[in-house]
């Protein structure tokens, strides 16, 4: 079955709101990540992307980390943007919802000049990343008391 969708950058409060719900759902909901921590004063600066369906139902999120945002990810390179909080809704993956909001935040940290994109990876999502040109570097370390590595791609 083939899920029409498009990504985009959220603008306005009703697709940040959309963006919220999809983290809600995959990391408080299903991941147990404390709500507390799941949404943080970044959520204010971010460039939040948002996958929706064609009849407007939201399918997934990222958000891009820039400037001083991002420093604390990606060893203060001002350069690289921090891409973070990628959620996909239950029922849309497998669609490449996932890699077409990859693809979008990219799109997002190369409009703003940036030369490269830092993430902080979900161990078992290290593939995934792979498969879209990221290199781990660095130890694992926990985030949420979940395993995690670094990992980045040149634009």
């Amino acid at each position: 079955m083939t899920t029409a969708y498009s990504v985009r950058e959220a603008l306005g409060p009703e697709d940040r709101e959309a963006c919220f719900a999809v983290r809600r759902e995959v990391f408080v909901v299903e991941q147990g990540v404390p709500q507390e921590l799941e949404y943080d004063t970044y959520d204010r600066t971010a460039v939040h992307v948002l996958a929706v369906r064609e009849d407007g139902l939201p399918l997934g999120t990222g958000r891009l980390l820039l400037g001083a945002d991002a420093v604390g990810k990606t060893g203060a390179d001002t350069s690289v943007g921090s891409l973070g909080r990628l959620a996909v809704s239950e029922s849309a993956r497998g669609l490449g919802v996932g890699a077409a909001l990859v693809r979008g935040i990219e799109d997002a940290a190369r409009e703003r000049g940036l030369t490269a994109v830092d993430l902080h990876a979900q161990t078992h999502a290290l593939g995934f990343y792979e498969r879209l040109g990221y290199e781990a570097y660095g130890p694992e370390f926990p985030d949420a008391d979940m395993p995690h590595r670094a990992m980045r791609r040149s634009l």
